[in-house]
């Protein structure tokens, strides 16, 4: 792998819990690795009534990023799924303020992942 792919990569660790999935994200959320994120998650959202992004180690989103994340929410709106967004860097707060979007997506905390 190139050090620029490498630079560029996106990892994914699953857990699931009841009802409850977090996918921790770790690296960057860009163009070229965003179908890998879709991918994951949309097919969990059918098996899960809640599924928790956990962004702690994601240090950068693109517009493709957050193109990807919002496509993800709308489907799993639509199957009845709640998509939520927890542990979100300064970077990415001012990414969907900016966007308008961060009151649109529903941001708890570690502690609200255990309590539902």
């Amino acid at each position: 792998m190139s050090e620029k792919a490498a630079s560029n990569s996106l990892t994914l660790d699953v857990n699931r819990t009841g009802d409850t999935t977090v996918v921790r994200c770790s690296g960057k959320l860009v163009a070229g690795v965003n179908d890998l994120l879709y991918h994951e998650v949309s097919g969990l959202i059918p098996g899960s009534k809640r599924i928790v992004l956990d962004l702690t180690d994601l240090t950068h989103m693109d517009s493709t990023g957050l193109g990807t994340v919002v496509r993800l929410y709308v489907s799993a709106k639509s199957a009845g799924c709640k998509l939520e967004l927890i542990n979100l860097g300064k970077r990415i707060q001012q990414l969907l303020g900016v966007t308008h979007l961060l009151g649109v997506f529903t941001t708890i905390c570690e502690h609200d992942i255990r309590m539902r």
